[in-house]
């Protein structure tokens, strides 16, 4: 097997559990802002209809044609519409508790830690994400992760977003390692496995669902307790 030193990896459901700490959130902002209420039927179809939205919106975001800004608060207005209700400041309150509160949640995927122990052990670890700045950092360091990392980045640090080449770019010279010599773990097959594959980096696809794909990638694995096996 090729001698990696360092390994670069994805946070947001790859390691932190993003739809389980998402839907814990959503359930704190429900209940505060009374939405059953003011008309949303139930979680579910408020959580469903702003899904639709943010997808789409991130879409936007990761080429660069809309800002955070608008991205954090307009994901949430067009939810509220889609239930006729039209009140910006609601949805500016509800995207800021978003921001505040998810990144506080810590649950992470099984094996998550131990894993991360054994490969700092091993090799050199790097965190590379697309997520908000000041958002990625609190999560960091309240799922107390931060002890397992040389380098953190973040795609507002580098001035680019996976998958383009320029975040891979930008990682690889801040954590002073070669494409040859470097592996990308993440769950997002065209953002992270994909990105990296273009750039020259070995990839391991963290497929938990099984999702059937065409792709051609280095490794794949449906359990981070499978990185011990590989590495």
């Amino acid at each position: 097997m090729k001698k990696y030193k360092h390994l670069f990896i994805d946070l947001d459901r790859t390691i932190w559990d993003f739809e389980k700490n998402a839907a814990e959130t959503f359930h704190d902002i429900y209940n505060k802002y009374k939405l059953k209420e003011r008309g949303v039927e139930s979680l579910e179809l408020f959580t469903k209809t702003y899904k639709t939205h943010n997808d789409l919106l991130w879409s936007y975001y990761r080429k660069g044609e809309i800002l955070k800004e608008v991205l954090s608060v307009q994901r949430f207005e067009m939810t509220l519409n889609d239930f006729g209700i039209n009140n910006l400041l609601l949805a500016k309150q509800i995207g800021d508790d978003y921001i505040s509160i998810s990144p506080l949640k810590t649950n992470l995927f099984p094996y998550s830690h131990e894993s991360l122990a054994y490969l700092k052990s091993k090799y050199t670890l790097h965190l590379i994400t697309n997520g908000f700045e000041e958002v990625q950092q609190t999560k960091i360091d309240v799922s107390d992760l931060r002890k397992y990392f040389h380098k953190i980045i973040t795609s507002e640090e580098a001035g680019a977003k996976k998958p383009e080449k320029q975040i891979f770019e930008f990682a690889l010279k801040k954590a002073n390692a070669k494409p040859e010599e470097s592996i990308m773990i993440g769950d997002d097959l065209k953002v992270d496995i994909l990105g990296a594959k273009a750039f020259g980096i070995d990839q391991i696809y963290v497929n938990f669902e099984r999702i059937p794909h065409s792709e051609d990638v280095t490794f794949e694995i449906d359990s981070l307790k499978k990185l011990q096996e590989i590495l």
